[in-house]
């Protein structure tokens, strides 16, 4: 019933290529699929631009001190 005419020769070829094609696109198309990062929240940003040089340490304490008061 299974080894009839269709697939024998390039029936089986084709249905080959087909599952081929299928494991392809499903193996190389899902790993590339954007990750939802989680998103920093503001007291980390502030933490690495300190940790960077591009604040100082009084302008830090302050923004520290209103994202504390804001939450």
């Amino acid at each position: 019933m299974f080894f009839d005419h269709h697939f024998i020769g390039i029936h089986l070829i084709w249905w080959l290529f087909v599952i081929g094609i299928t494991l392809l696109l499903v193996f190389n198309i899902i790993p590339y699929r954007p990750n939802a990062e989680p998103k920093e929240d503001a007291l980390e940003i502030l933490k690495k631009r300190f940790a960077r040089g591009e604040i100082e340490r009084e302008e830090f304490k302050e923004r520290k001190q209103v994202l504390k008061q804001s939450k």
